[in-house]
């Protein structure tokens, strides 16, 4: 679980990057599609913090 924690980290983080050159290139659906993403997979990261910490128990 906790390599795909980091695994979904890094494509929250890439999503939020992502978003902000899509802002740039005034490209909205691109924009609605990485805030989705961003906000999907930040939520899981955050979620398995609070209920497993971190570094995630294993029993």
């Amino acid at each position: 679980m906790n390599l795909l924690m980091v695994i979904f980290g890094l494509v929250a983080i890439l999503a939020v990057v992502g978003t902000f050159q899509a802002i740039k290139e005034k490209n909205l659906l691109s924009v609605v599609f990485n805030l989705l993403s961003a906000a999907v997979f930040g939520w899981f990261v955050i979620m398995t913090i609070i209920h497993s910490g971190y570094p995630p128990k294993l029993h």
